[in-house]
C-alpha cells in the first residue's frame, strides 16, 4: 500500500507511524522539494531552504515533530517551529513568510492514538500525487547530509498564532458584535486561536472542548460529536454553535435550537452571500459527488452553478484552481475560501458564517432555510471487491432505482479507496424511501 493517503501520511503513532519513518520522510522531502527552480536558486545563492513546522496537541505530535525537525535540519533546511496551531494556519504561514514548504503533524478528526504528517509546498498548497510519489521513492535514496555551517537551524516561530489571527480578522466583511457563540474546539489545535479571534471580532464566546491535554483530542467533542455543542447552545441561549475538528480544517454548526447545519448548508449560505456581494467568481460553487441534492437545487434557484468533483478536499481545491473559483468544499465541513486560504479552514469558515448572521440580522436557522436537505442514507457494504460497483447487475439495479426516484432523489455507488468496501448512498424525498432503496441496492452489491 502506498505511504501517502488522501491527506498525507496517517496511522497509529508508534505503530506504522514511527519517529524513524518521520525522520526519513522529512529527509526525503528536503531532497525532492529542494530541487525546484526557486529552491535551487536559493541554495546556489548560499541561502538555506526554510520550512514551517506545526502540530496539533496530541501527545505523539511532540516526538514526531522533533523527528521531522531533525530530519529537515540534518538536510540543511532551516525550521521555524510554530508549535500547536491549526493546519490552515500552517498553510497560511508558509505563504505569508514565503517559506519553501511546510509540515503539519496531525491526524485531524482521528482519535488521539493516531497521528499524521501533511506536507505543503511553497505557497501553502497540498502536494500533487506525483510529488508525493517522488518523496516516497526518495526515502530509499541518498540523503542531503551537509556538515558544519551547512546544517539547518531550528527556531521558534514566536508570532505564528498572532499572524494567523490578524489575517483572519482582516478577511471579515462584518463584525460579530451582539452575537453569542459557543465554540467547540475538539480539545484540538484551535483551542487557543479560535476563541481569541471570535472575541476580537466582537462575539461573546462560551467555550467547550478547549482544554487539550494531549490525549483528549476529539474525545466526545468536536465536529464528529455535535450533541454536547447543541446542548450547550440551548443551555446558554446562544445564537449559534461552531464546531472544529482536531486540526481545525473543518467547521460544522448548530443553530439556536440545536439543529445541525452541515458543510453543504454552510456552503449554500456563503455562496448566496458572496454572489449578492459580487465576490463569488463566475457565480460557481465547487462541491463533491457526496453533496446533498438539496444543495444543487438551492444553487440553481439562485443562479449559481455547481461544479462536482470526487470526494476529498484536494480534488475540490484542484478544480477551484483550474477554474479560478472562490468557494468550494465538502458536506463534512471542509470549506475552502480561496480568496483567503489555500485549504479548508474551520476558523475562517466559522467567522464568515457568523458574520453573515451579523450582516443580515438573520438567525442561522433562517439563513440555512435557503437549502432543503434531502434525506440521505449511506450503507457501507464490506468485504466486496471494488469492481462490484460497476458489475452489470448492480448497474442495472442502480438505473432502475434512479428512474424510480426521478428528480426527487439520486443514487451514488462509490468504492472505497482503502478497504474492500462499496458505499451505497441514496437520497430521496423521505428518510424511509432512502433507507429502503439503499438496503435493496446493498443486497444486490453483496451478490
Amino acid at each position: 500500500m502506498a505511504l501517502f493517503g488522501t491527506d498525507g501520511v496517517r496511522g497509529l503513532a508508534n505503530g506504522p507511524l514511527t519517529a524513524d519513518l518521520a525522520l526519513t520522510l522529512a529527509q526525503a522531502t528536503a531532497v525532492v522539494l529542494g530541487q525546484g527552480r526557486i529552491a535551487s536558486a536559493r541554495t546556489a545563492a548560499g541561502k538555506r531552504l526554510t520550512a514551517v513546522l506545526a502540530r496539533d496537541p496530541r501527545v505523539s505530535g511532540e516526538f514526531l515533530a522533533a523527528a521531522v525537525a531533525a530530519g529537515l535540519a540534518s538536510s540543511g533546511v532551516d525550521v521555524l517551529d510554530a508549535g500547536v496551531i491549526p493546519t490552515p494556519a500552517a498553510a497560511f504561514l508558509i505563504a505569508d513568510i514565503d517559506a519553501d514548504f511546510g509540515v503539519m503533524i496531525s491526524a485531524s478528526h482521528n482519535p488521539a492514538p493516531d497521528n499524521g504528517i501533511k506536507i505543503f509546498a511553497r505557497g501553502g498548497v497540498k502536494l500533487p500525487d506525483v510529488v508525493e510519489e517522488r518523496i516516497e521513492q526518495a526515502m530509499s535514496g541518498e540523503k542531503l547530509l551537509p556538515t558544519g555551517g551547512g546544517v539547518g537551524r531550528i527556531r521558534r516561530f514566536s508570532d505564528a498564532e498572532d499572524r494567523y489571527a490578524i489575517h483572519l480578522l482582516s478577511t471579515l466583511p462584518h463584525r460579530l458584535d451582539g452575537l453569542h457563540v459557543v465554540l467547540d474546539c475538539a480539545h484540538g489545535a484551535a483551542s487557543g486561536v479560535s476563541p481569541e479571534t471570535f472575541r476580537d471580532a466582537g462575539a461573546k464566546v462560551t467555550l467547550i472542548g478547549a482544554d487539550p491535554d494531549g490525549i483528549n483530542i476529539n474525545d466526545g467533542v468536536g465536529s464528529t460529536h455535535l450533541d454536547r455543542l447543541a446542548a450547550e447552545v440551548i443551555r446558554t441561549g446562544a445564537d449559534v454553535g461552531i464546531a472544529h475538528d482536531g486540526d481545525a480544517d473543518r467547521c460544522l454548526a448548530v443553530d439556536a435550537d440545536g439543529n445541525v447545519v452541515d458543510g453543504d448548508q454552510i456552503m449554500a449560505i456563503l455562496a448566496v452571500s458572496m454572489k449578492e456581494r459580487g465576490v463569488l467568481r463566475s457565480d460557481t460553487l465547487v462541491a463533491t459527488v457526496m453533496s446533498n441534492l438539496g444543495l444543487h437545487r438551492a444553487m440553481a434557484d439562485h443562479g449559481i452553478a455547481v461544479e462536482t468533483t470526487a470526494v476529498g478536499d484536494r480534488y475540490v481545491l484542484e478544480r477551484m484552481n483550474e477554474g479560478r473559483f472562490s468557494l468550494g468544499g465538502e458536506q463534512s465541513g471542509h470549506v475552502i475560501m480561496s480568496r483567503y486560504a489555500t485549504t479548508g479552514d474551520g476558523v475562517l469558515t466559522g467567522l464568515h458564517l457568523v458574520a453573515e448572521m451579523a450582516r443580515t440580522g438573520k438567525s442561522l436557522a433562517e439563513l440555512a432555510s435557503v437549502m432543503t436537505v434531502f434525506p440521505q442514507s449511506l450503507v457501507n457494504v464490506r468485504g466486496v471487491e471494488r469492481s462490484r460497483a460497476t458489475a452489470p447487475d448492480v448497474v442495472a439495479a442502480v438505473e432502475v432505482a434512479s428512474a424510480a426516484l426521478g428528480d426527487t432523489g439520486r443514487v451514488l455507488l462509490r468504492p472505497s479507496g482503502t478497504e474492500l468496501m462499496v458505499r451505497v448512498m441514496v437520497e430521496a424525498a423521505s428518510k424511509d424511501d432512502a433507507q429502503r432503496i439503499a438496503e435493496e441496492l446493498a443486497d444486490i452489491v453483496r451478490g
